[in-house]
């Protein structure tokens, strides 16, 4: 097998072995937890059902020959049951078999879906700790299958922790006992020699079926990734025609799957044909065996049977093996990935130290702040900034001069590579993100809503809010009217990530949602940027009330919309060039009233 590789191939095989190690290692606790003895009680009594079921499996051929002995007047006679007594008694044992391994499953399930469950939450909640920067970079689509496949996996390879290795050699090794005392030595070395062989061929070739399976997925994650991503920007392809292009593009990479798929199928038919010629082989080695012992009279009839009836038992729990194999390779390479992913750390995270944040001032502290998404290409240079308690302060400059980056890192999304972001005196890494996010109330300039109802998506604001709560801040957002407008009212369902409902209607929602948090401090991000200008005014108004008593950053593109802020902070390539009010920094004729009077003009000309 070792020639069929590169060096290359050797070196990931090992890493995925050395994975498909740690994934055992991480799920076996399931099956013992710690604090849960009921757990460990049904993990007891489903082995006990495995048992009783391999038992039965083992001797219910010995009633076969003896029921076939009897019919054919050999042996010793059964003056007991008889020939119909022993059939029944047959049939009872097939059935005891198959109940038992019903029973064992029925009681292995809950064990199982406790253990899916409680990996699924925890893949879920480490998501959401991971950092933006890993989310940005991280196409979801591949994301969601990640989780998909490995969550699938779990109840799979706890079976076969449990029910299959050492199940599968406790039947293999009575069976050939039974072989060897009851013939002689050939008859095992033919099952031995068979199932030797067999295990060898499968192991070689599913090791090979891996690396296609491997691809496979890859192919069927790009797939997904770009359907997604292409029906995400199903408006963007609209205007600019590019269904076809789309079409192509996503059949390309189908193109991929079907080419590995069909790899991964024509060996999967090798691996069944190699695996049915090999135990068909031992069948009728040892068939052979029996029917010359029955021509010479030292074997009956029934033990002709007995003998099919065990070699034909021994080819079901191989051919398992096969089959569990094959998908223990998968599970391993699904789960290993979702486990690559549970170990990816997050860039920003709690000290063990950390204290809730007490908001008493609401004063906001940039100190020498500096800070770059990437090590070559830095965004803030020694910014120093201080909001007084219920101040409103506006940040404005180019497209790319930081702005939104200010208010990333006082949401703490990124640290700080130098310097010291605080409130109320407390660097924000010193203190829980739970309670940062608590105290800080974010209007985003693309609001992105849920696919639920109105109600929902403004509800989000305040856990538990009661109707009121949620009506008061549509109505202080400007947007009740439109809401009771609609057929549905508040139930009205607002479409993947909001798209049934416009810009601007999208945009109040998100303010009625913080206002509804009713957070101290306030972070609007060209929170007015989608709104026509009337609306804007009366959203204005309504944020001017909103910020009554609490600190308010405002990161503003349309300047109109933040003349009566306190202070106006201006950004040009990650330092700040210009500070003052609005008067002040018209009346130093320098960057900001370049960009007044630029906006003034762009409005006219629209206006004519």
């Amino acid at each position: 097998m070792a020639s069929w590789y590169t060096a290359s191939e050797e070196e990931l095989e090992r890493n995925e072995k050395r994975s498909g190690w740690r994934t055992i290692r991480r799920v076996a606790p399931y099956l013992w937890p710690e604090g849960q003895n009921w757990v460990k009680y049904r993990v007891v009594l489903a082995m006990v059902a495995l048992v009783a079921s391999k038992l039965i499996a083992v001797f219910t051929p010995m009633l076969y020959k003896r029921a076939v002995d009897a019919l054919a007047g050999e042996g010793v006679p059964d003056l007991v049951l008889g020939a119909v007594g022993l059939t029944v008694a047959y049939g009872m044992a097939r059935l005891m078999t198959n109940g038992f391994q019903q029973l064992r499953d029925a009681i292995f399930a809950k064990v199982a879906q406790r253990a899916l469950r409680s990996l699924a939450l925890e893949t879920f909640e480490h998501i959401h700790r991971l950092s933006m920067r890993y989310h940005i970079t991280r196409k979801t689509g591949g994301l969601s299958r990640i989780i998909e496949r490995g969550v699938k996996g779990v109840e799979f390879l706890l079976r076969f922790l449990l029910f299959s290795i050492g199940p599968l050699v406790l039947e293999l090794l009575m069976i050939a006992i039974i072989l060897f005392w009851l013939f002689d030595v050939w008859y095992l070395v033919v099952v031995a020699g068979t199932i030797a062989i067999y295990i060898w061929f499968t192991f070689k070739v599913t090791e090979w079926r891996v690396k296609l399976r491997r691809e496979m997925n890859d192919q069927d994650t790009d797939a997904n990734q770009k359907a997604i991503d292409s029906m995400l920007n199903f408006e963007t392809v609209k205007y600019f025609g590019a269904e076809k292009r789309e079409a192509a593009r996503y059949d390309a990479a189908m193109k991929g799957y079907e080419r590995a798929a069909l790899k991964t199928a024509y060996s999967l038919a090798f691996l069944n044909f190699g695996q049915s010629f090999l135990i068909t082989s031992g069948l009728v080695g040892v068939m052979v065996l029996a029917a010359l012992g029955v021509q010479n009279g030292t074997l009956t009839v029934g033990d002709f049977v007995m003998v099919n009836a065990y070699m034909i038992q021994i080819t079901m729990p191989l051919n398992f093996l096969g089959t569990v194999y094959r998908e223990i390779r998968q599970s391993l390479v699904d789960m290993g990935e979702m486990f690559d992913l549970l170990e990816q750390p997050a860039e920003v995270s709690d000290k063990a130290n950390a204290k809730p944040l007490t908001v008493s001032d609401g004063k906001i502290e940039l100190d020498n702040v500096f800070f770059g998404y990437e090590t070559e290409r830095p965004i803030l240079q020694g910014v120093s900034l201080a909001v007084s308690g219920g101040q409103t302060v506006a940040i404005v400059g180019a497209s790319g001069s930081g702005k939104s980056t200010i208010g990333r890192l006082l949401f703490r999304f990124y640290d700080v590579n130098d310097g010291a972001l605080r409130i109320d005196g407390q660097d924000v890494r010193d203190i829980t993100q739970e309670s940062l996010h608590d105290a800080i109330g974010v209007v985003p300039q693309d609001t992105v809503l849920f696919n639920d109802t109105i109600r929902y998506n403004i509800a989000y604001g305040r856990d538990g809010a009661s109707h009121s709560d949620i009506t008061g801040a549509a109505q202080a957002a400007q947007i009740h009217d439109f809401i009771m407008s609609l057929p549905e009212g508040y139930d009205t369902m607002v479409g993947e990530r909001g798209l049934k409902l416009s810009g601007g209607e999208k945009q109040r929602v998100g303010i009625a949602r913080t206002l509804l948090k009713n957070p101290p401090l306030l972070l609007l991000d060209e929170a007015t940027s989608a709104l026509d200008t009337e609306t804007e005014q009366g959203i204005k108004d309504a944020l001017a009330r909103a910020g009554q008593g609490r600190t308010v950053i405002t990161i503003a593109h349309r300047l109109s919309t933040i003349s009566e802020a306190d202070q106006i902070i201006v950004l040009e390539k990650g330092v700040i060039v210009e500070q003052g009010s609005h008067a002040d920094l018209l009346d130093r004729d320098g960057r900001y009233a370049q960009l007044w009077r630029r906006q003034l003009s762009e409005e006219d000309e629209a206006a004519a």
